[in-house]
C-alpha cells in the first residue's frame, strides 16, 4: 500500500488529523472512513463481524498513516511507528480484540514493512464516534 497519495479524512470536529512535535507525529483517532463516509457501523460481535471489523481496522490504520504523512515535512522519508492504540466498539461478551487489531497491524506492515510494526494496545469500548466499530491512533517518529 502506498501512502504517497492518500489524504487523511477531514476532521469531524475541532481538531487536526496529526501534530508533529519534536520529531514525533501524534494522530487523532481515525475511523474507517472512505470519501468522508464510514464503511461500516455498529458494535463488533453484535452488528459487525470479526472479518468486517478487521477490514475496518485496516482502513482506519491506513487513514492514521495518511495523517502521519500529512504532517511530515517534504523530503523526510523515514517514518517509524512507535505506538498504536486500536479501540473496538464491541458487545459485552466480545473478546477477540487482538484479532480485530491485527487488521490495523496489517495496514502498517503493508505500507512500511513488518519491521515498522509499533507497540500496540487493543481496547474494548462501548461506543465510538458516529457509531464506528473501530478507531485507531498512531504515534510515529520521523527523521
Amino acid at each position: 500500500m502506498s501512502t504517497d497519495h492518500v489524504v487523511p479524512p477531514t476532521p469531524r470536529g475541532d481538531y487536526v488529523p496529526a501534530v508533529l512535535h519534536g520529531g514525533v507525529v501524534y494522530t487523532a483517532g481515525m475511523t474507517p472512513r472512505r470519501d468522508g463516509e464510514l464503511t461500516v457501523t455498529g458494535q463488533v460481535g453484535a452488528a459487525v463481524s470479526v472479518a468486517a471489523a478487521r477490514a475496518a481496522a485496516e482502513l482506519a490504520a491506513a487513514n492514521a498513516l495518511a495523517a502521519v504523512f500529512s504532517a511530515v515535512p517534504a523530503g523526510v522519508r523515514g517514518v517509524r511507528c512507535l505506538r498504536m492504540t486500536v479501540y473496538v466498539a464491541c458487545a459485552p461478551n466480545f473478546h477477540d480484540l487482538s484479532t480485530v487489531a491485527d487488521g490495523a497491524s496489517a495496514a502498517i506492515s503493508a505500507a512500511l514493512g513488518a519491521d515498522a510494526l509499533p507497540a500496540r494496545s487493543a481496547i474494548g469500548v462501548q461506543t465510538l464516534p458516529s457509531n464506528a466499530p473501530v478507531e485507531v491512533d498512531l504515534v510515529a517518529a520521523v527523521g
